[in-house]
């Protein structure tokens, strides 16, 4: 398992409280990479590519359903809504 935040592979609840140790360290290490800085805007971020993620899924041709979120799932909205416009 590698400790970079795009790297890492959540599988249940605690790699995905692992995960968001990481997110929190990528933004204070990284805050160019970041789009969305504040809190409001992350969280819009959030709920917007939350609505659209299941697009991305189906353009990348993963076996993902949106719907029946998975812990991996709900890192994938974390890591989308880090960049999302």
């Amino acid at each position: 398992m590698n400790d970079t935040l795009n790297d890492f592979i959540v599988t249940d609840r605690q790699t995905f409280i692992k995960f968001l140790d990481l997110l929190r360290k990528d933004f204070l290490d990284n805050p160019e990479n970041w789009e969305n800085k504040t809190l409001p805007d992350f969280l819009e971020a959030l709920s917007a590519y939350t609505k659209d993620v299941q697009g991305y899924y189906d353009n990348m041709k993963l076996n993902v359903n949106a719907d029946k979120p998975e812990w991996s799932t709900f890192a994938d909205f974390f890591k989308g809504a880090k960049i999302y416009e």
